[in-house]
């Protein structure tokens, strides 16, 4: 079904940036010179809106006709491109994106055409389903699983590979006992947040394992779960 792959919706939108200047600079070149200095880990704008499994926003700037006969043509503006892949429903996601993340949102997207702002909720909701495109291939880094679930077993895939390599070379008694010791970690750990780091129960004290060296947090690669 479009936009729809179990729990997961996904999301394209495609906003006309204003043409002309917004004082010295253009819109589209303040869009990328905001989104350039945007975060990308477990601090991205994103990572708030904690149901977001990725999210990824570009400008693009013209289009290539590939039908026959061949022939130029050219998008009347720049458009805004906003992809995102979240849990729930689309009104519940957009009102927290309003919400949650209002600073960055308006930021970008007072550059775009028929923006109404974030201050009504129900008005900035309408302008982005007008600007939603039908999603028919998306994104989904696990099939049918939340973004809790998901961040918990890559936490835990984490934990295994620290555990692993803190106990070779041991006595096999010492790693059974250290291995139901693990296991009793991994049972009554917290649900990790957003971009949760060395803190959580799961992970290794700084030190133990291959010189203390610190997995990345959830959302520092591109297309990893916040990011």
């Amino acid at each position: 079904m479009p936009n729809q792959s179990g729990n997961v919706y996904g999301l394209t939108i495609l906003s006309p940036i204003i043409n002309g200047a917004d004082g010295d600079v253009s819109h589209e070149c303040a869009i990328r010179d905001y989104l350039a200095l945007l975060p990308r880990d477990h601090r991205s704008p994103f990572a708030r809106v904690s149901s977001t499994h990725m999210a990824r926003l570009v400008v693009m700037d013209d289009v290539v006709f590939v039908g026959t006969p061949a022939r130029e043509e050219h998008l009347q503006s720049k458009y805004l491109v906003f992809e995102s892949n979240f849990d729930g429903d689309l009104d519940t996601y957009l009102t927290r994106m309003a919400r949650e993340a209002a600073e960055e949102v308006h930021t970008v997207w007072r550059h775009c055409g028929g923006y109404p702002g974030v201050e009504d909720a129900a008005a900035f909701i309408a302008y982005m389903k007008k600007c939603q495109i039908e999603t028919t291939f998306f994104f989904a880094d696990v099939n049918n699983k939340i973004v809790q679930q998901t961040l918990r077993a890559l936490k835990v895939q984490t934990g295994v590979a620290h555990f692993i390599e803190a106990n070779q070379g041991k006595a096999a008694g010492d790693i059974q006992t250290a291995f139901r010791q693990f296991l009793e970690k991994v049972r009554t750990a917290p649900e990790p947040p957003a971009g949760f780091d060395e803190g959580h129960p799961l992970m290794p004290a700084r030190g133990d394992g291959a010189q203390g060296r610190a997995e990345p947090r959830a959302g520092e690669d591109e297309g990893h779960p916040n990011g």
